[in-house]
């Protein structure tokens, strides 16, 4: 058996276990800031995963739009914040 610190452990837990969306939606609401900027983070409501779709909430609707047009770079950029390829969909709401 070999030697493992405890961040490769828990990682190694979260791959395995049922948890492991769970926790993801919780670091996209951490991380949403930074990788949409402030004023998007701002006027953003509701930001979720639910299995490989985010959901994103906004009353905005210039926002609306503008996030519908840059899905592709959302996908790309939220999967590259959380380190693998979560994300296979937006859908703006």
């Amino acid at each position: 058996m070999g030697e493992y610190s405890l961040g490769e452990a828990m990682q190694e837990f979260l791959n395995k276990s049922k948890l492991k969306y769970g926790v993801q939606s919780a670091r996209i609401e951490d991380v949403w800031g930074n990788i949409m900027g402030k004023t998007v983070a701002k006027y953003t409501d509701k930001i979720q995963i639910v299995q490989h779709t985010l959901f994103v909430h906004t009353t905005v609707a210039p926002l609306k739009q503008e996030l519908h047009y840059q899905k592709e770079k959302i996908i790309e950029r939220v999967n590259e914040a959380l380190g693998e390829k979560v994300i296979r969909d937006v859908v703006i709401r």
